[in-house]
């Protein structure tokens, strides 16, 4: 029977596909602990891949509605261009 620390769970999964030196710090903290500079680092760390994520997440949310824009924009275009050049 392995112990419950033996199994990888899947948001140590995605710690380390999202950022694997957030993963390897977290799984081997320092032995004095962290300093305050670590601290700082870490904090902005924190902040920086927070943000990251809302952009990320912001882009899925509106994508669709960009696409769409898109292709009317095209479809106006194309139509524009024939309407110039009907016989």
């Amino acid at each position: 029977m392995r112990a419950a620390s033996d199994w990888t769970s899947a948001s140590d999964l995605a710690d380390f596909a999202f950022c694997p030196r957030s993963h390897y710090y977290h799984e081997h903290p320092p032995p004095a602990g962290p300093t305050a500079d670590g601290q700082r680092r870490a904090e902005d760390g924190r902040r920086h891949h927070a943000s990251r994520l809302g952009a990320e997440r912001a882009r899925a949310r509106h994508g669709g509605a960009y696409w769409t824009v898109l292709a009317l924009g095209v479809l106006l275009a194309v139509g524009g261009i024939a309407w110039i050049l009907r016989p």
